[in-house]
């Protein structure tokens, strides 16, 4: 793997690239969009926002964003983007009705440059109780999950890390249309329960430390994970083969002359984009 410095961007969470256009996220679902045509003009110096919105519904939500993607759906056949999907993961320790296994499905609208996003759809792991989601031990530190799509063939992946066996489960369902589900009284959209009669297939692979940041291109899953320089949680990416079910690559970021925290990952054009919790922005070559 090859990094290049290419500027600098807000701090934050994940994000996604459509059109050339970063949307950048932060844990409380607030976005900061930047033009990646605009280059600055030297690594040091950070891109220009084009614009900032907040995901509808942010304040009672709370999305975490820990991982993010365009989907290929469209919303209304005029629209600029494609449906967003975003992930609460854990930002609800507190919340009296946690939303563990969830993502949630947003409609983002363009004029000049102001956007605005409207839920539209709420997508949710129906066993995230079950033995086959989380362990069966107190003490299972992340049982919230983050997800990928695969556009070309329409599969939502679903990952979470097992503390007990110390494994990471990988879960495939077909992705869910935006017809799909049943109306839920509480944010006015449709709610799609995704049950283990839905599972297409699942699969163990290693143990992915803390998640971050995740995507999906050629096939592959890029998963990015870890803190700065803790040597138990280590900053890394590992690239997840989902048909053959195993791990096919292994990055430490700290072999690249970097420790920072890992959060951003997305794929356009055969590009990809990496960005750490800073706001470092760089392009990977694999």
């Amino acid at each position: 793997m090859e990094m290049k410095s290419v500027g600098k961007i807000t701090w934050g969470q994940d994000g996604a690239v459509f059109n050339n256009l970063l949307f950048r996220f932060d844990h409380m679902g607030n976005c900061t969009v930047y033009d990646l045509s605009a280059h600055p003009e030297n690594t040091q110096t950070e891109h220009t926002p084009l614009a900032r919105f907040t995901l509808d519904k942010a304040d009672v939500i709370k999305p975490h964003s820990n991982s993010v993607s365009f989907g290929k759906e469209y919303y209304n056949k005029g629209d600029d983007f494609p449906l967003l999907y975003t992930n609460i993961y854990n930002n609800y320790s507190s919340y009296e009705s946690k939303m563990i296994g969830v993502t949630c499905v947003y409609r983002i609208q363009r004029n000049g440059t102001k956007f605005s996003s409207t839920l539209v759809q709420i997508i949710e792991i129906g066993f995230t109780e079950n033995g086959l989601w989380k362990s069966q031990t107190i003490g299972d530190s992340r049982p919230y999950g983050n997800f990928v799509i695969d556009c070309e063939k329409a599969v939502y992946y679903a990952f979470t890390m097992r503390d007990e066996d110390s494994t990471t489960r990988y879960f495939a369902f077909d992705l869910p249309k935006l017809c799909d589900g049943n109306h839920d009284e509480v944010f006015g959209v449709n709610r799609v329960v995704l049950g283990i009669d839905d599972l297409k297939f699942w699969f163990d692979c290693e143990y992915h430390r803390y998640l971050q940041g995740a995507t999906f291109n050629g096939g592959l899953i890029y998963s990015t994970e870890g803190f700065t320089d803790d040597v138990n949680n280590p900053p890394a990416l590992r690239i997840i083969d989902p048909i053959n079910k195993a791990q096919k690559e292994m990055h430490l970021f700290a072999d690249h002359g970097t420790t920072v925290e890992p959060e951003f990952i997305a794929f356009e054009n055969g590009v990809c984009h990496y960005c750490d919790n800073l706001g470092n922005l760089y392009t990977l070559e694999f």
